[in-house]
């Protein structure tokens, strides 16, 4: 039973948006038995709107040729419509076909891409298919090929993932998902998913916020995204978490609309000749007065000790 953006998933994703969440179909028994391909793409990588999903699709080897029949091309040609008819086929064929997704929050992209070690998209995106693959033999599905749409050089991405999985035969390319109907498969999986999340999206900061139908794509190029960021930024606590911080459209709104912050830094001493011994940095505590910051004196803060 595939259990696929059911009600109870649903309800998971609005509760708790702003963590990932991984969903799973069970294994077909034909793919423990039986040498499987298995297919990697993502969806959503480009927007400043709603999470990255990554989605991988598995089969049997001796089953690939019914791929094609099903029609598979790369989910960014087809129409909405025609994802949603080709999901349901996968969900129908679930005899041969597997599938997994993770659903990548903004939330966690911006808060890793905004630390001062950087993790970048690309590593998130290779942490992520890596993560799903080993998920899919821990399950116990045989695989013996994989497919990948690349992320950054194609040759370092491999050699990367072989030397992760030595026993699997591994294939980078760009455009895999136009060429390789698992990965055609993989990108209606996770295409499907996030269109679903973002339809259902619940936003924890209220009900004032909405994506509404308008049109809003999410991409960065899209007019109607940039009119939705203007108007939906608030200019103390900037935007919802449906947002990605740290895509540049986004940080360009803030800077433009949100109140300016300024910190204030403790002044060095004029008068201070010289820099100071080594030594002084150790010395006994109690030996030196504890110095509030101006910010705290300015606003007659005082430290809690007792309750």
């Amino acid at each position: 039973m595939f259990i696929i953006m059911s009600k109870r998933t649903l309800k998971e994703i609005q509760s708790n948006n702003i963590s990932n969440l991984i969903i799973q179909s069970n294994v077909p028994s034909i793919c423990g038995d039986e040498p499987c391909c298995l297919g990697i793409d993502e969806a959503g990588r480009g927007p400043v709107l709603g999470p990255m999903v990554y989605g991988i699709c598995y089969c049997p080897v001796s089953k690939k040729d019914k791929l094609k029949e099903m029609g598979f091309a790369d989910s960014k040609t087809l129409s909405e419509e025609k994802r949603e008819a080709l999901f349901t086929s996968i969900e129908e064929a679930n005899d041969v076909l597997g599938f997994e997704v993770e659903v990548i929050s903004p939330t966690f992209i911006s808060n890793n891409m905004l630390k001062r070690s950087k993790y970048s998209l690309n590593a998130i995106s290779m942490d992520s298919a890596i993560g799903l693959v080993n998920l899919a033999l821990k399950n116990g599905v045989n695989l013996t090929e994989v497919f990948v749409d690349t992320v950054g050089p194609a040759a370092k991405y491999q050699e990367k993932l072989q030397g992760l999985f030595p026993d699997l035969n591994i294939t980078v390319e760009s455009k895999a998902d136009a060429k390789f109907p698992i990965v055609s498969a993989a990108s209606i999986c996770a295409k499907v998913v996030r269109d679903r999340v973002l339809k259902s999206w619940t936003f924890p900061e209220g009900d004032q916020y909405t994506l509404g139908e308008n049109g809003v794509s999410g991409y960065p190029s899209d007019p109607n995204t940039k009119k939705w960021l203007r108007e939906n930024i608030d200019k103390v606590f900037g935007f919802p978490s449906v947002v990605r911080f740290s895509w540049s459209t986004a940080s360009f709104i803030l800077d433009e609309k949100a109140v300016k912050v300024f910190w204030d830094d403790e002044e060095e001493d004029e008068d201070t000749k010289g820099t100071k011994s080594v030594l002084t940095f150790f010395a006994p505590k109690d030996s030196d007065k504890f110095k509030k910051h101006k910010f705290f004196e300015e606003r007659h803060l005082t430290q809690v000790t007792e309750f």
